[in-house]
């Protein structure tokens, strides 16, 4: 990722947010805080009644509706996170089969640790992930105080010891994120660190704004996956 490729909001906000006081790194967390459940409670009336909409089809389809995975939370606290279903059963299997005969996509699981085609996906999962629909759920998280309207990436456990960086541990994970609104696919893992690191270093609420207005651009194009 050269500095072509970056999100410009990565220098929306000044470096050094560690170097500011405790008692003014409280009161930011504290504020962010309120504004993750502020927005939580005002997404409610539209997100819950789309989620249950979802989850209806996904049910008609024959699937199930939700599905949960373990993630890393702040310092390392284990959460389960919650997700529309937009996989096929057994998925593990199917990605373990598809990657032991295809050598390419191999490759690109072991730096990127997401495919760009994907074999796990249904075709009604692959529309909820191209407007970020199947992430919906997650406003429960954010709401149990797990993860943040905006922060790094959730990351598996199994994830952790490939990890480039201790940032992401400082802060809570996010609905999204530098990540979410960069170059997603084009990103490899050991690049996920540094944005995750830039964030830790950078944040501020000019920098949380910004990232949630190109996320709604990111939802309104249609570039999820």
């Amino acid at each position: 990722m050269n500095q072509h490729d970056e999100p410009a909001v990565l220098h929306a906000a000044p470096a050094g947010f560690y170097e500011l006081q405790r008692g003014e790194r409280f009161a930011y967390f504290a504020a962010k805080r309120v504004i993750d459940v502020a927005v939580v409670v005002a997404a409610a009336p539209v997100a819950v009644p789309l989620v249950m909409l979802c989850a209806g089809l996904l049910r008609l389809s024959g699937g199930k509706a939700f599905y949960t995975q373990k993630r890393l939370g702040k310092r390392g606290r284990e959460f389960t996170m919650w997700k529309l279903q937009t996989m096929v059963p057994d998925a593990d299997k199917v990605l373990d089969r598809y990657l032991s005969t295809n050598p390419e996509a191999k490759r690109e699981w072991d730096e990127n640790q997401k495919l760009t085609r994907d074999p796990r996906i249904t075709p009604l999962g692959r529309y909820l992930r191209k407007y970020s629909i199947d992430e919906l759920p997650q406003l429960f998280n954010v709401f149990r105080g797990e993860m943040s309207i905006v922060g790094p990436r959730p990351m598996f456990p199994s994830q952790s010891a490939q990890y480039p960086s201790r940032a992401y541990f400082n802060v809570k994970p996010g609905l999204t994120g530098l990540w979410q609104i960069g170059i997603r696919n084009g990103c490899s893992f050991v690049q996920r660190g540094v944005l995750d690191t830039r964030y830790a270093n950078t944040m501020s609420f000019s920098t949380d704004l910004l990232i949630m207005l190109r996320t709604l651009a990111v939802v309104v194009r249609g570039t999820g996956l």
